[in-house]
């Protein structure tokens, strides 16, 4: 039950469907695709982009998040599992000690962001044929607000949660379903996956007045900048208020392996809004016909 100033967030594990139940991780991953799919939609519709090209992007996009982001956290995080149990990288199933369906979980969205990077190019390139820029900066006002419901997500699941809160914190939740092996004792701790979720919601905000009502997006790549200077950032400062995920693999002093991995795309935001002043278009050539 969840109350005002004296939380314990101990939810159910999802919505009974017949013989199954939909977990609510897997509910916040459609939400994020189904209203990424819708807002893309409209992006398109504004930019007078035939519609053709969607589902494309739709299937080159799911496809780079979630094999990205799994492979990104077997090799940043858990890279044992490649000979432990080598079909469970690439399949929702752990096969030792025993078969078992586990759905896709052990996701890292550093992995996620380079994978999709990779695929957009191909996107842009081979199927659309616009600069790679063009497409970065409306896909980054989409995975802004997807990247909130998979927070939210993580929330439901008692998992990235953070480090103890002192006591009297008005930011203080007890996780009574998280894994002490992992976290250590059921303690109120601070809840980052909710500060996650705000700041990207907060960023998918920003990004979209930025989009409708200035000029920025005929600055090619400065919104893509932003948003993984912003984006980063956010992950960058939480990870001081979050338990290590996992086995640490990467540091850099007191840094973090999220931390270390941020920096990189921090820089990279900054470089390419200044490139992009070299690749503005004109509202005519943006809202050319396909």
């Amino acid at each position: 039950m969840l109350t005002f100033l004296n939380i314990t967030w101990d939810p159910s594990t999802g919505i009974p469907l017949g013989p199954v139940t939909l977990h609510y991780y897997s509910l916040m991953f459609i939400l994020a695709f189904g209203l990424g799919y819708a807002l893309m939609t409209r992006i398109f519709k504004i930019d007078n982009v035939n519609l053709k090209y969607l589902e494309p992007l739709f299937t080159w996009t799911l496809v780079g998040t979630i094999l990205g982001a799994r492979l990104g956290h077997v090799i940043f995080y858990q890279p044992e599992l490649f000979k432990e149990d080598f079909w469970s990288v690439f399949l929702p199933i752990r096969t030792k000690p025993h078969l078992e369906f586990t759905g896709f979980s052990g996701l890292a969205s550093h992995g996620a962001t380079i994978a999709l990077i990779f695929t957009t190019l191909y996107y842009s390139f081979k199927i659309i044929k616009k600069n790679p820029f063009w497409v970065y900066d409306r896909l980054g006002i989409v995975v802004a607000l997807g990247g909130a419901f998979v927070r939210i997500g993580n929330f439901f699941n008692s998992e990235i949660i953070g480090k103890p809160a002192p006591e009297g914190s008005p930011f203080a939740i007890l996780f009574p379903q998280q894994s002490v092996a992992d976290y250590g004792p059921v303690v109120p701790r601070y809840p980052t996956q909710i500060f996650e979720a705000a700041g990207y919601f907060l960023l998918f905000i920003l990004l979209w007045i930025l989009y409708r009502y200035t000029k920025k997006k005929y600055n090619q790549g400065w919104l893509f900048g932003l948003f993984f200077v912003i984006l980063w950032s956010i992950r960058f400062f939480v990870e001081f208020l979050k338990e290590p995920q996992g086995v640490e693999k990467i540091h850099l002093g007191s840094l973090n392996t999220g931390q270390v991995l941020s920096i990189p795309f921090i820089i990279a935001g900054f470089v390419i809004m200044w490139y992009s002043q070299k690749m503005k278009i004109t509202e005519a050539e943006n809202e050319k016909p396909e």
